[in-house]
């Protein structure tokens, strides 16, 4: 009887240490699969078509030939739009090349689809390359505009941050810094400029360089107008809470003054939406009883007479 329980216990025992064994063994397995490095799989890559487009649009800006002499207005142009990466002139003419032809071939299509003679798909065609010629630029000058406008608008809520940032101590280096950081999310565009402001600073420039510099980047007047206040605040050695709250004063003064210029001129701008728009359906609503009155009763007697 003895033996027997021996013996049970024995099996119980080795099958026990076979479990355990079968539970820990593949996981010290994946754990040394994991610590292991393995080779690089190499599978089948279809790339994006963004990233197509965008070698296709480096490609063709490399192969178009540029003037030499367009290229700092254009550079200007592109960091007042919003784009500082060294190629964007190379995808600036990469892309008008791209729309030039595109829009070429597709007054081409409408000119085969509409069976139009030769001379007419050609016409098609050239007016849709000169499209798509004029498309980036247009839409630069869109992106200029718009972003100005976003300057403008933050502007005052700008001034009135530096001008608590000064009075409780901060230098004029840190009050940028410290507007960078908390007016990033309602306005990102002169945070974005202040910002490069800062980093020119740190690089070792002179502080009127970095702001002549801001001004120039953005080319909005309010901004050249700030610039003028704080160089000449910085070289004459006056209050610059003082000079930033008269400035911020001025600012607000000045948008409510071409508000109301605005609201004048709406009377002026009303005449010909009102002529050609209301008018008419007026005149349909008033008239259009009458003399549908006037054909259903009045002709019939007439012709009865």
């Amino acid at each position: 009887m003895l033996v027997l329980e021996a013996l049970l216990a024995g099996l119980a025992a080795a099958a026990g240490t076979a479990w355990v064994a079968l539970r820990i063994g593949p996981g010290r397995v994946r754990a040394v699969d994991r610590l292991r490095q393995s080779p690089p799989v190499v599978s089948g890559f279809l790339p994006s078509p963004g990233l197509v487009w965008r070698e296709l649009v480096a490609w063709a800006g490399a192969v178009v030939p540029s003037a030499p002499r367009n290229l700092p207005l254009l550079k200007r142009r592109l960091v007042r739009a919003g784009f500082r990466n060294p190629q964007s002139v190379r995808f600036f003419y990469g892309a008008r090349a791209c729309t030039t032809v595109a829009f070429g071939l597709a007054g081409l299509a409408i000119g085969l689809h509409v069976y139009a003679t030769a001379d007419r798909m050609l016409l098609a065609t050239g007016c849709g390359a000169l499209i798509g010629y004029m498309a980036p630029m247009q839409y630069l000058v869109w992106r200029i505009r718009r972003r100005k406008r976003a300057i403008e608008k933050g502007l005052p809520n700008v001034l009135d941050l530096m001008v608590v940032s000064v009075e409780s101590g901060l230098g004029l280096d840190q009050t940028v810094i410290q507007v960078a950081k908390e007016l990033q999310a309602p306005h990102p565009e002169i945070c974005e400029e202040f910002t490069v402001m800062n980093l020119e600073l740190r690089a070792g420039k002179r502080r009127p360089e970095a702001l002549h510099n801001l001004a120039e980047r953005t080319g909005v007047e309010d901004v050249k107008k700030l610039v003028a206040v704080l160089v000449q605040t910085d070289r004459f050695g006056t209050s610059i809470a003082q000079s930033l709250r008269g400035h911020a004063d001025y600012l607000r003064v000045m948008a409510r003054q071409r508000a109301e210029e605005k609201a004048a001129k709406l009377a002026v701008k009303l005449v010909f939406p009102i002529f050609f728009c209301v008018l008419p359906s007026l005149f349909v609503v008033t008239i259009g009883p009458v003399i549908t009155r006037l054909v259903r009763d009045l002709f019939p007697m007439i012709e009865n007479m």
